[in-house]
């Protein structure tokens, strides 16, 4: 059967199972363009590329399948780098296909010619340059198996005009061999006994959770090995959801802003037993001055990691999944063994007690009679379906939303990790709603976040995806303000945005939206309850937030984790 490149291109997403894309035409990619009109596959068309990246980021992450975007050439694909910076950091499946001019015009400065291979290369884990036809399925098959084994992440296929327009025979690859990548999935089985051992004798051990166990779908089996030993969890920002927040050995978030018993718990620990985790600055504070006392078992799949930042005792490569359950046979195998492990109760007890005396709290007292946002945040998550989808921006709002919003089901919380990226949270939710039509979406965004991508709710509107848009209006950059405050002695440089330009509720309207303005607290709760009601279109609700309210606790930066400032009076 002879196809066009364009239309291998096509099929061979629909032979990947690609359900949907995200995505923007323009010169170079039109000729793909035309074939996704006979199509199965959905196309959103956003109003910016870095929306139609983090589209397709936020659909990976509440789906666990590969989020596909696509643009054209020069500046579109430079739109989409952020994006996937943005996912290579948190090692999110995403497969962006960008146009290319011909390749015979490839390296003249041709118009809307950007050497987009080059520039991504340090921000995905492959990428293609198409030349021959003939090869576009072999290429589709290799960059998802690429995408979504080992550590996941972004990959690029760059697609020159020409290859579209040639002819081809079709085939699809019977499988898929790239010498070099064998991603290593079984951890060492000596590593695997040594590290059940250290468990069983540790008397202040704590599980570090991160993102690497949702990656893995390796929550249920992290339930069973803390069912079994009985030892705490903290679970990192890109872990919410991983080990749930009502259970009674939930710690909480660690890190800058983590809550006091999670980071103190780390601090005091004589065993950090680290699962998908990767030891970023904002959980470790000052390096040296971090978990001093703690052997390290650090368990992930990427080689890289282990040993990048601290050095583990027990160093494992595997996947996460596979390595816990190998640890529980481990533990297990000799039940005698098991029962003489050491007695970690006065250790469950001291955290218990540090949770009593520091808890996550704030002053409902405004003087200017301003919303806490920890209350808006409160009573969303109380409004709101127990397996509500919450994606956030990146700030004061973030760090609110991860700290009191209650995160009891695996891949509920989305949000922009490591790259820490403005405007993620409308698009995310989008990717996310496509993704699971059916679950409740809530953006979380600050008044900051939401001017860099508010028109993707016009993508939102058209195309009939009611995601619920939470904007917290401080009226600041606020987490730069918070910084300024107590660092910067009180400077307020360039932080400041005005309270009513844009008016954010006319904005929405204008872009097709439900919109709402909260002023007191009366209103909060039911102006959610009215927002929760409204499913054929998006909805925003605007809440005056308190530009004074600052995100406790907090580890100062370059700071050991033992200097944690619990509140203001601290």
């Amino acid at each position: 059967m002879k196809l066009t490149g364009a239309q291998a291109l096509i099929k061979s997403l629909e032979m990947q199972g690609v359900d949907v894309m995200f995505g923007l035409p323009g010169g170079a990619i039109l000729p793909v363009y035309d074939p996704i009109i006979d199509s199965p596959i959905r196309h959103i068309l956003v109003r910016h590329e870095q929306g139609a990246g983090h589209m397709a980021e936020g659909y990976a992450q509440a789906t666990g399948r590969p989020g596909v975007a696509m643009v054209t050439s020069g500046p579109a694909a430079t739109n989409i780098v952020t994006p996937l910076a943005d996912a290579y950091m948190d090692s999110v499946p995403i497969v962006v296909i960008t146009g290319q001019v011909a390749t015979s015009a490839i390296g003249t400065d041709a118009f809307q010619e950007a050497d987009i291979t080059g520039i991504s290369m340090s921000v995905t884990k492959h990428n293609w340059l198409v030349t021959d036809a003939k090869d576009i399925p072999q290429i589709v098959a290799e960059a998802f198996h690429v995408a979504t084994t080992g550590r996941p992440g972004p990959v690029l296929i760059d697609f020159p005009k020409d290859v579209a327009t040639s002819q081809m025979d079709w085939y699809w690859p019977e499988s898929v061999d790239l010498p070099g990548y064998h991603p290593n999935l079984k951890g060492h089985t000596k590593m695997v006994g040594t590290a059940a051992k250290m468990i069983l004798e540790a008397k202040r051990p704590v599980f570090y959770v991160g993102g690497g166990v949702l990656k893995a779908h390796a929550s249920e089996a992290l339930m069973n090995l803390v069912e079994l030993t009985g030892i705490p969890v903290v679970t990192t920002l890109m872990a919410r959801g991983a080990f749930p927040d009502d259970h009674p050995l939930c710690l909480g978030m660690p890190g800058m802003h983590g809550n006091y018993t999670a980071v103190t718990a780390m601090q005091k620990s004589d065993l950090l037993i680290a699962l998908g985790s990767r030891f970023d600055d904002r959980v470790t504070g000052k390096v040296s001055g971090f978990a001093p006392d703690a052997k390290i078992i650090h368990v992930d799949i990427d080689p890289a990691e282990l040993g990048k930042v601290r050095r583990p005792d027990v160093p494992i490569v595997g996947d996460v999944r596979i390595v816990i359950e190998d640890i529980i046979k481990a533990i297990t195998a000799d039940s005698e063994t098991y029962q003489r492990k050491e007695d970690i109760s006065q250790w469950i007890q001291t955290l218990k007690e540090w949770q009593e005396k520091y808890p996550l709290r704030y002053s409902n007292a405004s003087e200017n009679g301003a919303l806490k946002p920890q209350y808006v945040i409160e009573s969303l998550r109380d409004l709101a379906p127990n397996d509500t989808i919450v994606t956030s921006g990146v700030g004061q709002h973030q760090m609110w939303a991860s700290q009191y919003w209650k995160f009891n089901f695996p891949y509920t919380w989305i949000n922009s990790g490591g790259l820490g990226t403005m405007g993620f949270s409308i698009p995310a939710a989008i990717g996310a709603k496509v993704g699971k039509p059916d679950k409740t979406v809530w953006a979380i965004d600050g008044d900051g976040c939401f001017q860099m991508t508010a028109q993707e709710l016009v993508t939102a509107s058209i195309e009939r995806i009611p995601i619920k848009v939470a904007l917290l209006n401080n009226s600041y950059l606020g987490m730069v303000r918070q910084w300024q405050e107590m660092f910067y002695d009180e400077r307020y440089s360039e932080v400041y945005l005005s309270p009513d330009l844009p008016d954010y509720v006319k904005w929405s309207e204008a872009m097709g939206c439900a919109a709402f303005r909260v002023d007191n607290m009366e209103d909060v709760g039911p102006t959610i309850e009215k927002a929760n009601q409204i499913n054929d279109r998006p909805v925003v609700i605007e809440f005056r937030t308190d530009s004074s309210e600052k995100v406790f606790p907090m580890v100062p930066a370059g700071a050991s984790n033992d200097d944690i400032i619990v509140g203001p009076e601290s």
